[in-house]
């Protein structure tokens, strides 16, 4: 049997109810397959937690004490140094023994009202959020516009395959 990819740890009860563990655990490995990365090479840890526990980390690593919906912390800086250039490939402290991508947190309540807000499941949404935190450890980001353009393409792309519809679509 394969060691899990997600280390999930599951602060807030009320996502038990869509299966967080399983969901980030597939959703994470179709994200390293699709950017060409061994699924068996690495591992991230995953906390599901509520919107007080979000916003403390926030404020505490951001400066922003109030709630987000997902926030990542890179093992490694992969970003690209020029804009809208892929990131660089991670590579192993210690080849052949799995190491470590980064950490995520998922807030339930900010997910759960994003979700409503945009007429979506909520599984869907956590989906397009697992995909854009595992891309963040990957080097991804969103900051500047052909960065923008290059993650969501990515996220877009992924979502199509999954057979959910494009999140940035009005």
């Amino acid at each position: 049997m394969k060691e899990p990819l997600v280390d999930c740890l599951i602060e807030e009860a009320a996502w038990q109810g869509i299966d967080l563990a399983g969901l980030s655990e597939r959703v994470a490995r179709i994200v390293l397959t699709d950017q060409e990365l061994d699924p068996e090479a690495w591992e991230i840890s995953l906390i599901g937690c509520d919107d007080a526990r979000i916003a403390d980390l926030n404020a505490e690593f951001r400066g922003k004490p109030t709630p987000t919906n997902v926030l990542s912390w890179p093992a490694q800086d992969l970003a690209a140094e020029d804009d809208g250039e892929e990131p660089y490939f991670p590579e192993p402290f210690v080849p052949g023994e799995r190491d470590s991508l980064g950490d995520i947190a998922i807030s339930y309540q900010t997910c759960l009202r994003e979700a409503e807000a945009a007429g979506k499941s909520v599984h869907d949404h956590v989906t397009h959020l697992v995909i854009h935190g595992v891309l963040h450890l990957l080097g991804y980001d969103h900051i500047r516009d052909a960065d923008a353009q290059l993650m969501e393409s990515i996220e877009v792309r992924i979502l199509a395959a999954l057979g959910i519809a494009n999140p940035y679509e009005i």
